[in-house]
């Protein structure tokens, strides 16, 4: 096979693959779908054993990550924190359902911005939808929350989305220069989104809310949970800081809150790891092998060589036409593989500040268009088909349509004023 007909391969590979992945046809999972496009990258040999088992490694943290995440949320779920802060939350809306939207807002923002995006995903949205459950509303417009927040808030700090750890790799900005760039766009991106979110939402914020009345009383297991939830949040700041990996800390925090609880308990951690999504971390594996292959096509040469010379020409051109460009390829590939390739880019174009960092509002803030746009919306999708919820593609864009440009145009407008 010659070089242009393996290219167009690989290409033509992964693009159907993507497209599994988005429209999930049969009804399969998202992980089906790359880990076939990835195999078969192997099998025809258009990316040795070898690379694929390098750019299988490389998730290694992600995984890690992933896995300390999905414990936490299954132990919480099982012990009652989710019913917990649930009635807590439907006590203090006081039956209003708009300042129970905003409460659970708030509540996304700070475990965005301190534990993550995955983190919202994962294991706020048990919460509100028991949140909704009690407060007999719907409970399609409070989770909306979760999914869009989580992209939102992304960048208030490095740790807020590993997206930023990924595509500033070992040059990720200390925490005074990281905030004087993006405490502004974030703010602006976290007010833009909850206007539009709750705009769109405003038909089904009427009415009264139920369930007042006194919480349930939080079980041992579901203080220890909570108890590692905050460990967690407090271990992740300072690894943070002291420019660490973050998957390896995370896993050991779930681990050891896991079994803690199961010991106290003396159960088996079948049902545990049972609830846990797994099929989540074939589904990145399978991305970092397409990646590593349209890496070794000669696509990374191609746009670092387009994105040195827009910086030469203009760089806040540059800055907001490959942020913007950004935001809308994360929506047809996944931010996680988008990520990583202008990752690649910058580094070969030796980009300007100024412009990595409008590709991180970009990459992080444009996934909120789809629904399969970052990791951290598809373990959303996946933690709400749980609970017996499920948001076509389409809703989701009606959705984000309104939502997302506002948000992006002005974080990365502010970014290039400030």
């Amino acid at each position: 096979m010659t070089p242009t007909s393996s290219h167009g391969a690989i290409w033509a590979i992964s693009a159907l693959a993507t497209a599994g992945v988005l429209i999930r046809p049969f009804k399969w999972p998202e992980a089906v779908w790359a880990v076939t496009g990835a195999v078969l990258i192997i099998l025809l040999g258009l990316l040795p054993l070898a690379d694929g088992a390098r750019a299988v490694a490389k998730g290694l943290d992600v995984y890690l990550f992933l896995i300390g995440m999905m414990l936490l949320s299954e132990i919480a779920r099982r012990e009652g924190l989710f019913e917990w802060v649930a009635a807590f939350a439907v006590n203090h809306a006081n039956r209003s359902p708009r300042r129970l939207f905003l409460l659970i807002y708030g509540v996304g923002v700070g475990v965005t911005a301190f534990l993550s995006n995955d983190a919202t995903a994962v294991v706020l949205t048990p919460a509100v939808f028991a949140a909704a459950k009690t407060a007999k509303a719907d409970p399609l417009p409070y989770l909306f929350i979760c999914a869009f927040i989580a992209n939102a808030a992304s960048f208030v700090l490095p740790i807020s989305n590993p997206a930023n750890l990924v595509l500033y790799g070992d040059h990720v900005p200390p925490l005074g220069p990281w905030l004087a760039s993006f405490a502004l766009p974030s703010l602006l991106s976290i007010l833009a989104t909850y206007g539009m979110l709750r705009w769109s939402q405003r038909a089904a914020l009427v009415g009264d809310l139920e369930g007042d009345g006194d919480p349930p009383r939080l079980s041992a297991g579901a203080c220890t949970a909570l108890i590692g939830l905050i460990l967690t949040a407090a271990t992740l700041l300072i690894v943070s800081a002291l420019g660490l990996h973050l998957g390896a800390p995370t896993c050991i925090t779930g681990v050891l809150t896991t079994a803690v609880v199961l010991i106290r308990r003396r159960a088996s951690p079948i049902p545990i790891l049972g609830g846990v999504s797994w099929a989540v971390l074939p589904l990145v594996a399978g991305l970092f092998v397409m990646v590593e292959a349209l890496n070794q096509s000669g696509l990374t040469t191609a746009l670092a060589n387009l994105l040195r010379a827009g910086a030469s020409a203009s760089e806040d051109g540059a800055a907001a036409i490959w942020g913007l460009a950004l935001a809308v390829v994360s929506n047809l590939m996944n931010n996680l593989p988008a990520g990583l390739i202008a990752s690649a880019a910058t580094i070969q174009a030796h980009a300007p500040k100024t412009v990595i960092d409008a590709l991180l509002i970009g990459v992080d803030l444009g996934p909120n268009l789809s629904i399969t746009g970052s990791l951290a919306t598809i373990l959303w999708l996946t933690a709400i088909r749980r609970e017996g919820e499920d948001v076509s593609f389409i809703k989701f864009l009606k959705v984000g349509a309104l939502v997302m440009p506002p948000a992006l145009i002005l974080a990365v407008g502010v970014r290039l004023l400030v």
